[in-house]
């Protein structure tokens, strides 16, 4: 399974942004324990993070072009908001697990809502980066009732 984790807005500042929210962790320390956990699952796994919504758009439809079998995205503040990202979601047809660090219902109310999560598998929020890893588990999970 080649499974792809898209990196939203900000989070390339995780570990220095909000570490009391966030954690004191980076994300390239995040992405290692990910692909140490992908490893032992037997999953390719890639990384994409960035702080612009069309680079975003761009990664997800490339990995349709890639024929990526599942997706995990953080999509950061952009989920509040950003109907072009749930659009490219929804259009590209992968398995998409969306995945906050933080709890966003226990957050300001604006965080509450969630215009990409509709379109995907489910949402994860609340775990910290154990979220991403349980977020892979899904995806597998996921795969194995679809065969």
């Amino acid at each position: 399974m080649k499974i792809c984790v898209i990196h939203g807005p900000n989070l390339n500042f995780t570990g220095i942004r909000e570490p009391g929210i966030y954690g004191r962790r980076t994300l390239a320390d995040i992405n290692e324990t990910i692909q140490t956990y992908a490893e032992k699952k037997g999953v390719a796994i890639s990384f994409f993070q960035s702080n612009y919504e069309g680079a975003l758009i761009d990664r997800l439809q490339q990995c349709y072009q890639e024929h990526i079998d599942g997706i995990v995205i953080n999509p950061g503040a952009l989920t509040h908001y950003s109907y072009a990202l749930r659009d490219a979601i929804a259009s590209i047809c992968i398995p998409t697990v969306e995945v906050h660090l933080s709890n966003i219902h226990q957050r300001e109310s604006f965080r509450h809502t969630s215009v990409t999560a509709p379109v995907c598998l489910g949402q994860l929020c609340g775990f910290g980066e154990t979220g991403y890893l349980l977020a892979i588990d899904a995806l597998l999970a996921h795969g194995e009732k679809v065969e």
